[in-house]
């Protein structure tokens, strides 16, 4: 098996994202596809994943400054985005919508826009922008990864439990993004 943090692994991790494009139906373009990868690579042992408390960890975030701050924001938003595209499930056991994780991975994301210089803050705008598309790939990613075989009925009810926040393409709509101080 190859290291995932290898040459060979990002390219498995890049195939796997390309496929769940393809799947999903969602042409990411070259920055929003390698951020993905990377995010992926960087979160794939972070065990704790599904036991963090999002919003607090926002909070915290938001108290802190300089690059500590930019760090624990992009922190966030990816595990944000991570848990809404692998474990919609999750916003249903914590008694909350998909939207919860949309809404603060975007948050936390264009807050970093605002807060960073010209390159880096365009990115960072971009992921907030395609949040939902992003999410649409993970979970593509999700069921080509064998997690699950078949329809996933948690996910069609993570997604309905969005209710008026989804579009009528099917496109994951929660709150716009805005600045949280």
């Amino acid at each position: 098996m190859a290291d995932i943090l290898t040459g060979e692994g990002t390219n498995l991790w890049h195939e796997l994202v390309r496929e769940g494009e393809q799947r999903a139906r969602q042409r990411l373009d070259e920055d929003a596809e390698a951020y993905l990868v990377f995010t992926l690579m960087r979160h794939h042992r972070d065990v704790p994943l599904a036991h963090r408390t999002m919003a607090l960890e926002l909070l915290e975030a938001l108290r802190r400054s300089g690059r500590r701050r930019e760090d624990d924001l992009r922190d966030v938003g990816d595990r944000c985005l991570l848990l809404a595209g692998f474990y919609p499930d999750l916003a249903q056991r914590r008694r909350v919508d998909l939207g919860y994780f949309v809404a603060l991975g975007r948050g936390a994301y264009a807050q970093l826009a605002d807060e960073l210089r010209a390159a880096l803050a365009q990115l960072y705008a971009q992921l907030a922008q395609d949040f939902d598309r992003l999410v649409r790939v993970l979970m593509a990613v999700r069921a080509l990864s064998g997690e699950w075989r078949g329809p996933d009925p948690m996910t069609a009810h993570a997604l309905s439990l969005a209710g008026p926040a989804r579009g009528d393409d099917g496109v994951i709509r929660a709150a716009a993004p805005r600045r949280l101080m």
